[in-house]
């Protein structure tokens, strides 16, 4: 059986700049930046400028991934697309994006909508149609925009003060003879506690779907009970972590870098702590993009990448927890 490797990663950062102190100088939002390094260790995040789309944004960084993987947009075959923030309530963002970078060439488009997990379970499907041959070059997008869904107030302070817009993209494809690649996913969800994180209108399960009474609640802003959150996302992080591992037949020690969904830094450093992972061994990028949701594991790599704390053989570990509750890991060869 063939095994499937990733060949290239690409991101993008929009170019408006949102620091702590912006936040700090709006009033009604009633935040300090020491309040939210000490909660988050976010200093900085991106916001989107005026027109720009979550297409916008994947449309460049896959752009990137397909170039540093040596190839063109041709020999690509299959496109996934997760977020949690599509341009529209339908169709789905990978149709924009297929129309935007193949044109005429009419290959499926997939999205996936299983938030912060979102990257590894778009990893895993694609994976499996490499192995089975369906596909040969697949990319795979995780892209958010979650700047205009926010509520500068103070009733949504802990939820805005996390968020930024960005954009990661990978392309995966056969691996060289000999390379082991992608070893093992591990996928889990929780559906009893998906109204401790999650945006209740707009929502088809209502009629109206959205009106004016809603709005002026808020009820169209995310919510989250976030110690709930935060206490369920390390203990299941760190589960999937060694099941995957598990299921690879490898061990802790053997691994090389963690490469974590970023959603607050206390929870990444107690994973890896729980883990065994050295500090020297994680990345982390939420400092400066804040949590961009199905982007942040493809954004990290990218880093990695930069740094040059990402080499060929390494054995890699993936792992997110988000909104439904799901959360995932992967391992893999680099």
């Amino acid at each position: 059986m063939r095994r499937t490797k990733i060949l290239g990663v690409g991101m993008y950062l929009p170019e408006r700049e949102i620091t702590n102190q912006d936040l700090e100088a709006m009033e009604e939002l009633q935040t300090s930046d020491e309040w939210i390094r000490q909660r988050t260790g976010i200093l900085t995040r991106r916001f989107a400028s005026e027109g720009q789309s979550g297409t916008d944004l994947a449309v460049e960084a896959s752009k990137e991934a397909i170039e540093n993987a040596g190839l063109s947009p041709d020999d690509i075959d299959f496109i996934i697309y997760a977020t949690l923030s599509p341009d529209y309530f339908f169709p789905g963002n990978g149709c924009f994006l297929q129309d935007r970078l193949f044109g005429d060439r009419t290959i499926g488009a997939l999205d996936v909508r299983t938030q912060c997990s979102g990257f590894i379970y778009s990893l895993s499907l694609a994976d499996s149609l490499i192995k089975t041959g369906q596909y040969e070059r697949i990319l795979i997008v995780g892209a958010e925009i979650h700047s205009t869904a926010l509520d500068f107030t103070f009733a949504g302070r802990d939820v805005t003060v996390l968020f930024g817009d960005g954009a990661g993209a990978v392309v995966v494809g056969p691996a060289p003879e000999g390379h082991s690649g992608i070893l093992a996913h591990a996928l889990h969800s929780e559906g009893k506690y998906a109204k401790e994180l999650w945006t209740e209108y707009p929502a088809s399960a209502h009629n109206p779907r959205v009106s004016h009474e809603v709005l002026d609640q808020g009820r169209h802003y995310p919510q989250m009970n976030g110690r709930m959150v935060f206490k369920h996302a390390v203990t299941r992080m760190v589960e999937v972590s060694h099941e995957v591992l598990a299921k690879a037949g490898k061990r802790v020690e053997e691994v090389d870098l963690l490469l974590p969904h970023q959603a607050n830094i206390r929870i990444n450093q107690m994973v890896a702590s729980h883990l065994g992972i050295p500090e020297d061994s994680v990345v982390n990028t939420i400092s400066w993009t804040g949590n961009t949701t199905a982007a942040t594991i493809p954004i990290c790599m990218y880093e990695a990448l930069r740094q040059k704390k990402l080499k060929e053989n390494d054995l890699v570990l993936l792992t997110a927890f988000g909104a439904g509750f799901t959360w995932a890991a992967s391992l893999l060869h680099w």
